[in-house]
Protein backbone atom coordinates (compact mmCIF):
# COMPACT_ATOMS: atom_id res chain seq x y z
CA UNK A 1 0.00 0.00 0.00
CA UNK A 2 1.74 3.21 -1.02
CA UNK A 3 1.42 6.27 1.46
CA UNK A 4 -0.18 8.39 -1.61
CA UNK A 5 -2.90 6.58 -1.63
CA UNK A 6 -5.30 8.78 0.73
CA UNK A 7 -8.99 7.73 1.57
CA UNK A 8 -11.49 10.11 2.89
CA UNK A 9 -11.58 8.33 6.55
CA UNK A 10 -7.74 9.76 7.10
CA UNK A 11 -8.79 12.98 8.30
CA UNK A 12 -11.25 11.05 10.81
CA UNK A 13 -8.65 8.99 11.95
CA UNK A 14 -6.57 11.56 12.86
CA UNK A 15 -8.92 13.26 14.81
CA UNK A 16 -9.46 10.84 16.46
CA UNK A 17 -6.37 9.81 16.82
CA UNK A 18 -5.30 13.14 18.54
CA UNK A 19 -8.21 13.33 20.72
CA UNK A 20 -7.28 9.93 22.10
CA UNK A 21 -3.60 11.15 22.87
CA UNK A 22 -4.79 14.56 24.46
CA UNK A 23 -6.27 12.66 27.77
CA UNK A 24 -4.12 13.94 30.03
CA UNK A 25 -3.42 10.65 32.21
CA UNK A 26 -1.08 12.11 34.45
CA UNK A 27 -2.41 14.99 35.68
CA UNK A 28 -5.77 13.28 35.68
CA UNK A 29 -4.25 10.39 38.12
CA UNK A 30 -2.10 12.80 39.61
CA UNK A 31 -5.49 14.71 41.48
CA UNK A 32 -7.53 12.00 42.16
CA UNK A 33 -4.43 10.45 43.76
CA UNK A 34 -4.20 13.14 46.34
CA UNK A 35 -0.46 14.10 44.26
CA UNK A 36 -1.40 17.83 43.70
CA UNK A 37 -1.78 19.41 39.89
CA UNK A 38 1.51 17.51 38.44
CA UNK A 39 2.10 20.66 36.10
CA UNK A 40 3.28 23.02 39.59
CA UNK A 41 5.76 20.65 40.57
CA UNK A 42 8.97 19.56 39.05
CA UNK A 43 9.52 19.66 35.24
CA UNK A 44 5.73 20.98 35.14
CA UNK A 45 5.09 17.83 32.41
CA UNK A 46 2.31 15.48 32.49
CA UNK A 47 4.06 12.47 31.68
CA UNK A 48 4.91 9.51 34.24
CA UNK A 49 8.58 10.97 34.55
CA UNK A 50 7.46 13.90 36.55
CA UNK A 51 4.95 11.97 38.29
CA UNK A 52 7.58 9.42 39.22
CA UNK A 53 9.19 12.94 41.07
CA UNK A 54 6.02 12.82 43.85
CA UNK A 55 7.62 9.83 45.59
CA UNK A 56 4.24 7.95 44.35
CA UNK A 57 5.60 4.79 42.08
CA UNK A 58 1.89 4.18 41.87
CA UNK A 59 0.76 6.89 40.40
CA UNK A 60 3.76 6.85 37.71
CA UNK A 61 3.57 2.89 36.74
CA UNK A 62 -0.38 3.93 35.93
CA UNK A 63 0.99 7.25 34.19
CA UNK A 64 3.26 5.31 32.39
CA UNK A 65 0.80 2.46 31.52
CA UNK A 66 -2.17 4.77 30.63
CA UNK A 67 -0.12 6.77 28.13
CA UNK A 68 1.18 3.91 26.36
CA UNK A 69 -2.01 2.01 26.23
CA UNK A 70 -3.58 5.42 24.68
CA UNK A 71 -0.53 5.05 22.50
CA UNK A 72 -1.52 1.78 21.15
CA UNK A 73 -5.05 2.22 21.20
CA UNK A 74 -5.09 4.89 18.62
CA UNK A 75 -3.35 2.69 16.31
CA UNK A 76 -5.61 -0.84 16.87
CA UNK A 77 -8.84 0.96 16.44
CA UNK A 78 -7.07 2.55 13.01
CA UNK A 79 -6.11 -1.11 11.82
CA UNK A 80 -9.60 -2.60 12.95
CA UNK A 81 -12.17 0.59 11.63
CA UNK A 82 -10.11 1.75 8.37
CA UNK A 83 -11.09 -1.39 5.77
CA UNK A 84 -8.89 0.46 2.58
CA UNK A 85 -5.77 1.92 3.57
CA UNK A 86 -4.88 0.55 6.49
CA UNK A 87 -1.56 0.88 6.66
CA UNK A 88 -1.68 5.00 5.67
CA UNK A 89 -4.33 5.23 8.53
CA UNK A 90 -2.43 3.21 11.58
CA UNK A 91 0.64 5.26 10.03
CA UNK A 92 -1.78 8.67 10.64
CA UNK A 93 -3.02 7.59 13.79
CA UNK A 94 0.22 6.76 15.78
CA UNK A 95 1.87 10.45 14.83
CA UNK A 96 -1.64 11.91 15.50
CA UNK A 97 -2.08 10.25 18.76
CA UNK A 98 1.24 11.58 19.82
CA UNK A 99 1.02 15.01 18.98
CA UNK A 100 -2.51 15.17 20.79
CA UNK A 101 -0.44 13.61 23.88
CA UNK A 102 2.20 16.76 23.31
CA UNK A 103 -0.05 19.57 22.53
CA UNK A 104 -3.20 18.60 24.56
CA UNK A 105 -6.48 20.97 23.45
CA UNK A 106 -8.01 20.45 26.86
CA UNK A 107 -4.21 22.09 28.57
CA UNK A 108 -3.59 24.93 26.20
CA UNK A 109 -1.64 22.15 23.65
CA UNK A 110 0.98 22.05 26.70
CA UNK A 111 1.32 18.42 27.28
CA UNK A 112 4.08 15.69 27.80
CA UNK A 113 7.19 14.67 25.56
CA UNK A 114 5.49 11.90 23.83
CA UNK A 115 7.60 8.94 25.26
CA UNK A 116 5.39 6.47 26.57
CA UNK A 117 2.27 7.00 24.25
CA UNK A 118 5.07 7.10 21.22
CA UNK A 119 6.61 3.37 22.33
CA UNK A 120 2.38 1.98 23.02
CA UNK A 121 2.26 3.44 19.52
CA UNK A 122 5.69 1.60 18.35
CA UNK A 123 4.45 -1.35 20.13
CA UNK A 124 1.03 -1.86 17.60
CA UNK A 125 2.85 -0.42 14.59
CA UNK A 126 4.67 -3.44 14.82
CA UNK A 127 5.38 -4.69 18.15
CA UNK A 128 9.05 -6.09 17.52
CA UNK A 129 10.67 -2.72 16.54
CA UNK A 130 8.11 -1.25 19.58
CA UNK A 131 9.53 -3.96 22.00
CA UNK A 132 13.13 -3.30 20.86
CA UNK A 133 12.59 0.15 21.40
CA UNK A 134 11.35 -0.43 24.80
CA UNK A 135 14.35 -2.34 25.58
CA UNK A 136 16.66 -0.23 24.61
CA UNK A 137 14.64 2.82 26.79
CA UNK A 138 15.03 0.84 29.88
CA UNK A 139 18.60 -0.32 29.48
CA UNK A 140 20.15 2.95 28.39
CA UNK A 141 17.86 4.85 31.32
CA UNK A 142 19.36 2.13 33.48
CA UNK A 143 22.77 2.53 33.20
CA UNK A 144 22.73 6.22 32.43
CA UNK A 145 19.79 6.87 35.13
CA UNK A 146 18.67 10.26 33.12
CA UNK A 147 14.91 8.97 31.51
CA UNK A 148 15.48 11.39 28.64
CA UNK A 149 18.66 9.65 27.47
CA UNK A 150 17.02 6.46 27.34
CA UNK A 151 13.71 7.85 25.74
CA UNK A 152 16.16 9.59 22.73
CA UNK A 153 18.10 6.22 22.37
CA UNK A 154 15.29 4.42 22.14
CA UNK A 155 13.39 6.75 19.28
CA UNK A 156 16.50 7.50 16.99
CA UNK A 157 16.55 3.37 16.69
CA UNK A 158 13.54 3.35 15.31
CA UNK A 159 13.39 4.86 12.30
CA UNK A 160 16.38 2.47 11.92
CA UNK A 161 14.62 -0.65 13.25
CA UNK A 162 11.45 -0.26 11.30
CA UNK A 163 11.79 -1.11 7.93
CA UNK A 164 13.86 -4.29 8.53
CA UNK A 165 11.28 -5.66 10.97
CA UNK A 166 8.25 -4.30 9.29
CA UNK A 167 9.67 -6.09 5.94
CA UNK A 168 8.22 -2.50 4.48
CA UNK A 169 10.40 -0.37 2.26
CA UNK A 170 11.62 3.27 3.24
CA UNK A 171 8.70 5.29 1.20
CA UNK A 172 6.07 3.20 2.96
CA UNK A 173 3.82 4.41 5.64
CA UNK A 174 5.08 2.36 8.71
CA UNK A 175 8.74 4.07 8.34
CA UNK A 176 7.49 7.38 7.24
CA UNK A 177 5.27 7.29 10.52
CA UNK A 178 8.32 5.94 12.56
CA UNK A 179 10.33 8.99 11.10
CA UNK A 180 8.07 11.38 11.97
CA UNK A 181 7.22 10.07 15.23
CA UNK A 182 11.38 10.12 15.94
CA UNK A 183 10.85 13.78 14.80
CA UNK A 184 9.01 14.69 16.92
CA UNK A 185 9.85 13.42 19.98
CA UNK A 186 13.43 14.86 19.43
CA UNK A 187 11.99 18.42 18.77
CA UNK A 188 10.28 17.48 22.21
CA UNK A 189 13.37 17.00 24.23
CA UNK A 190 15.15 20.09 22.86
CA UNK A 191 16.08 21.22 26.23
CA UNK A 192 17.01 17.90 27.35
CA UNK A 193 19.50 17.51 24.91
CA UNK A 194 21.10 20.54 25.07
CA UNK A 195 21.26 19.71 29.10
CA UNK A 196 22.65 16.32 28.01
CA UNK A 197 25.42 18.14 26.06
CA UNK A 198 26.15 20.09 29.38
CA UNK A 199 25.97 17.78 31.65
CA UNK A 200 23.55 19.15 33.36
CA UNK A 201 20.78 16.67 32.80
CA UNK A 202 19.07 15.94 36.48
CA UNK A 203 19.06 11.74 36.72
CA UNK A 204 16.05 10.18 38.05
CA UNK A 205 14.87 10.90 41.52
CA UNK A 206 11.57 9.70 43.15
CA UNK A 207 11.92 11.78 46.20
CA UNK A 208 9.42 14.59 46.03
CA UNK A 209 10.91 17.51 44.68
CA UNK A 210 11.72 20.97 46.37
CA UNK A 211 9.06 23.79 45.97
CA UNK A 212 10.39 25.25 43.25
CA UNK A 213 10.58 23.85 39.81
CA UNK A 214 13.83 21.73 38.73
CA UNK A 215 13.89 21.62 35.01
CA UNK A 216 14.36 17.85 33.76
Amino acid sequence: MSWSFFPPSLPVVGVGAYLIGSVPFGLLLSKMGGAGDIRKIGSGNIGATNVLRTGRRGLAAATLFLDGFKGALAVLLARVLCETGTQSAIGVAAVAVVVGHCFPVWLGFRGGKGVATGLGALLALCWPVGLACCLIWLAVAKLSHISSAGALAAFIAAPFLMPPLSMQPLHSPLPIATLLLTLLIVVRHAGNIARLISGRESRINIDPPPQDKVKI
